[in-house]
């Protein structure tokens, strides 16, 4: 792709007999003192030295400048392109630009997408957000930044223009004062005020494109943050893989990768998190196609403006460009090699800041018994272990990055002067302006940061890779925890309980139970019972579709919450007390004046002032506290089947005897199961299952 600036050439006029009037010869002898180059009296001076690079010889005047004649500098300013009609010219560019980039990069995604392990992890996790009819406004922000991405390229090269113009302006006026030429100096004045309106023009076009720019930029990363983390945290709750996942080979930290790595992946910036100051450019993809499309436009800038470098006896026409190029992919192949195991580094860096950070919040909620036990000095050793695993891995980190960075700040500033002493030699011969020279700078570093794109932004490719290679585990490990084997589970149309033929393994595949065949009609009750490690729990976590090693069928009521399981420790989720007791339910769907009779049923009357407190309720409501809030529960859904683990362990045996029978007369066709390990609950169940342990079990009827 080229830019379809249009340069016009200048005109240079000649003294008449072939001489300078002392007013146009003042250039000419600045130029021959600073060069050191002898010049023949009343002519220009020709480049005859030799460069330090080489010998340097023009071979014509950059950018469509016809070859100066010797005689005298130019007498009045030309701009550099017709701005007068440079609006349509630019608009025809950036439409053509845009068609085309789009077009390429939809291919190259594309092949990305279906070819590599890296395309083939991206569209996995986040495919979906770029497909279907709700993808529609994505690709209209994604199409509308991809324009604003060429609109800057656009801008800068104008810019790069307006700085020829304006040091060459500069110039024309500086002769015009120094020859005493006030036609010279006017014209350079003019040109100078002119380049300032350009600038103006340029300026305010520039900043209303970064405000807008900056703003959907920042909406498209909101909305795919929120699109992303509601796919993640839905693939991580179906099936219950959040649970099953610990049967495989468990990942570590799922909660730092919703967290974390989708706001990273989202972000599309690599190295860390979303901030407000974000914009298109800034983003990897938008980033490479800025630098593609610089060196596309200024390639064209920089060829006309080069001239021809001669060494050792070998001609380079146009060297300043061949040498950017060769020096980058020099650069860049050698930046490669210094920073390939930085995507490992970066992943393990997570790793270890992730599990520090588990073992201090797992400190934190189990403080109590910590200080019970007086745990102190193994817990310090325990955090002491985490933390010195992410020093050791950051200390590799850091060298590697610290390599990665000491080269590509080398390889960038070593290059930096090159133009200048390339076409210094020029301007001082009078073959050049000071704008041209300006504008080869430009051009020059434009090309070279372009082409040094992915050199310089390897650390940033490497962290977002690793946040893919995360979030593509957590997909891949919820995937293989849905898989795993379960009871064949039926609805069932009389709202009864039947088991038939279930075994229950233990996670070595010895047996716990087998053959188990039962039926409970509505409102009846079994009490499940057995030595330690018979199997009584993992039986509740093989009906509720959790344990893997299991196998045959059952029928319960069906339904949402029409089988409800409640644990030894109950679960108090985040919020006021209002969503503690409402749990499973969503807040709201109870009104407070149930809420309220709820809480007196089952014996916390003290709780009914504090539905709006928002507290740490697992902290603050006793063991005890907690199970009744349990029955509040189950009196709230009204279940058609319980299933109840120890879930009066921490009661005494009168609030025990009161609950069940409360259950009972609120509930009377509620199918009960419960575990329990002593005798007093025998007479709240019509029958009795105890298992024997080895398989064995024996099921009984209450007399």
């Amino acid at each position: 792709m080229t830019a379809s600036v249009r340069r016009r050439g200048r005109s240079s006029s000649r003294r008449r007999g072939g001489t300078t009037s002392p007013r146009t010869d003042t250039f000419s002898r600045t130029v021959a003192q600073v060069s050191g180059i002898p010049r023949a009296s009343g002519t220009r001076p020709r480049l005859a030295g030799v460069h330090i690079f080489g010998r340097y010889s023009d071979n014509g005047a950059p950018g469509g400048l016809p070859q100066r004649e010797e005689g005298g500098p130019l007498e009045t300013f030309r701009p550099s392109i017709d701005w007068g009609n440079e609006l349509a010219a630019s608009a025809s560019w950036v439409l053509i630009a845009w068609v085309v980039s789009a077009s390429c990069l939809l291919a190259v995604g594309g092949a990305l997408m279906r070819y590599t392990a890296w395309g083939g992890r991206f569209w996995r996790v986040t495919g979906g957000y770029f497909i279907g009819r709700a993808s529609v406004p994505v690709w209209g922000m994604f199409a509308t930044m991809l324009l604003s991405v060429i609109l800057e390229v656009r801008i800068t090269v104008l810019q790069s223009y307006y700085n020829n113009d304006l040091y060459s302006a500069l110039q024309m006026a500086f002769e015009g004062v120094g020859g005493h030429n006030a036609a010279q100096r006017s014209s350079g004045v003019h040109g100078f005020w002119m380049a300032m309106v350009v600038f103006c023009i340029l300026a305010t076009l520039h900043i209303a494109r970064i405000v807008f720019d900056t703003y959907l930029a920042q909406r498209f990363i909101i909305r795919w943050r929120i699109w992303l983390t509601d796919r993640l945290t839905g693939d991580w709750l179906a099936g219950r893989a959040y649970y099953r996942c610990r049967f495989n080979d468990p990942i570590d930290n799922p909660d730092q990768r919703i967290q974390q790595d989708i706001d990273v992946l989202t972000t599309g910036v690599g190295t860390g998190p979303n901030v407000p100051t974000y914009y298109s450019q800034s983003i990897l993809v938008f980033g490479a196609v800025n630098s593609i499309l610089s060196v596309c436009s200024f390639t064209v800038i920089l060829w006309n403006l080069a001239g021809t470098l001669t060494i050792f006896g070998l001609t380079v026409p146009k060297a300043l460009f061949w040498i950017v190029l060769a020096y980058v992919v020099v650069a860049t192949v050698a930046a490669f090699w210094i920073g390939h195991p930085l995507i490992r580094l970066s992943f393990r860096n997570e790793q270890t800041n992730a599990a520090f950070r588990y073992a201090l919040v797992r400190l934190r909620d189990a403080a109590e018994a910590v200080a019970f036990y007086r745990g102190e000095r193994a817990e310090r050793a325990l955090l002491k272990e985490r933390f010195d695993a992410i020093i050791a891995n950051y200390r590799r980190y850091v060298r590697r990055t610290i390599g990665l960075i000491g080269w590509n700040y080398s390889a960038t500033e070593a290059i930096l002067p090159l133009p200048f002493l390339l076409q210094a030699p020029r301007l001082f011969a009078g073959s050049i302006r000071l704008g041209d020279v300006t504008q080869s700078a430009t051009a020059f570093g434009r090309v070279q940061s372009g082409l040094s794109f992915f050199r310089n932004a390897y650390t940033q490719f490497a962290a977002y890779d690793a946040a893919i290679i995360r979030l593509h585990g957590l997909v891949e490990a919820n995937d293989q925890a849905r898989a795993l084997p379960s009871l064949a589970t039926a609805p069932s149309p009389d709202g009864s309980i039947t088991l038939e033929s279930v075994d229950v393994l233990t996670p070595s595949g010895a047996p716990l139970i087998e053959g188990l065949d039962l039926r409970l009609d509505p409102g009846g009750s079994l009490m499940i019972a057995g030595s330690s490690g018979s199997g009584k729990t993992t039986l509740l976590r093989s009906l509720a579709e959790l344990w893997p090693k299991t196998a045959g069928q059952w029928s319960t009521p069906g339904g949402d919450h029409e089988t409800m399981f409640a644990s030894q420790l109950p679960y108090v989720p985040l919020g006021d007390l209002r969503t503690v007791v409402s749990y499973p339910g969503l807040p709201g769907e109870v009104d407070d004046d149930q809420l309220r009779e709820v809480l007196t049923t089952v014996f916390l009357p003290h709780l009914c002032d504090s539905l709006d407190e928002g507290r740490d309720w697992a902290k603050v409501l006793s063991p005890g506290e907690q199970q009744r809030i349990v029955f509040a529960r189950i009196l709230l859904m009204r279940p058609k089947a319980v299933f109840l683990d120890e879930a009066t362990s921490a009661l005494d045996r009168g609030l025990e005897l009161a609950l069940y029978n409360l259950l009972r007369a609120e509930l009377p066709d509620t199918i009960v199961v419960s575990v329990a390990h002593h005798e007093a609950l025998r007479r709240h169940h019509q029958s009795h299952l105890e298992l024997l342990g080895g398989g064995g079990w024996r099921l009984e009827q209450a007399a």
